[in-house]
Formats: C-alpha cells, sequence, structure tokens
C-alpha cells in the first residue's frame, strides 16, 4: 500500500475511533436510566419542553449497542431512518479517499436535500403531537 493512501485513510480512521469512544461514552452514561453518569440534555427540549427532531438519539443508540431494535425505534425513528444514509455517505468518502475520486451518494441528486429537510420538519411536528397515536412518539 502506497503512503499516499496511508495519509487518505487517516482521517476515516480517526473517524472509526471518535465513533468507538462516542460509542463507549453512551454505554457508560446509560441514558435511558439514572444508572450511569449524566448526559446534557437536549437545550430544546430544556428550553421550550418540546422534542426535537434528534431527541431520543442518544438513547436510541444506547439502544442499538443493545441489540434493542423496538426501543431504538421508539426513541427516534426518523434517525434510524437515516441510519443507512449516514452509512452510505460515509461508506463512498471512505472510498473516493481510497480511490483518490470523489465517489456519488445520495446527497448529490436534486431532490434529497430537500426531502430530507421536509421530513425533519415533519417528524419535528408528529412527534410533538399531543394525541393518539402520535403521543407515543414523545419521548
Amino acid at each position: 500500500m502506497s503512503a499516499g493512501r496511508l495519509r487518505a485513510m487517516a482521517l476515516p480512521a480517526a473517524t472509526v475511533l471518535v465513533g468507538c469512544a462516542g460509542a463507549a461514552v453512551v454505554l457508560a452514561a446509560d441514558p435511558t436510566s439514572d444508572a450511569g453518569f449524566p448526559l446534557p440534555p437536549c437545550p430544546v427540549k430544556f428550553l421550550t419542553g418540546l422534542d426535537c427532531p434528534g431527541c431520543g438519539v442518544t438513547r436510541m443508540i444506547y439502544s442499538l449497542l443493545h441489540g434493542d431494535v423496538l426501543a431504538a425505534l421508539h426513541y427516534n425513528a426518523a434517525a434510524m431512518l437515516f441510519i443507512p444514509f449516514f452509512l452510505w455517505t460515509w461508506g463512498a468518502w471512505v472510498l473516493g479517499r481510497w480511490r483518490g475520486r470523489r465517489v456519488t451518494t445520495w446527497e448529490q441528486w436534486r431532490w434529497s436535500p430537500h426531502a430530507a429537510l421536509v421530513l425533519i420538519a415533519v417528524w419535528a411536528v408528529i412527534r410533538n403531537l399531543p394525541f393518539p397515536p402520535f403521543e407515543s412518539l414523545y419521548v
């Protein structure tokens, strides 16, 4: 393997290490209970009492690390749906660095940024609706 490729892979390797460290923090913190050390609250929820589109992601990740997919879906179903797209983007970035040229992903599709923003906005609204079945989405 050439020195240029090794240098190109340093940043992706660092993202894996940071991701593993973040997973370790989430596992140690146990955000689903008071057993671990406290993590900072969501500022939107703290200030408004409303769930933002990202509320519950830390608990979702904790649940996924424990293999509890149903609990993860409860904490943030929209983020669960975005995980394959995030992995696709990361994988394309790594492959692009390996090959030395950019790899096309869903982010370059003309409609994808708009669709993602609409989905996030809809999720932000429906998870805060105070009547069934939407009240069960509130975390």
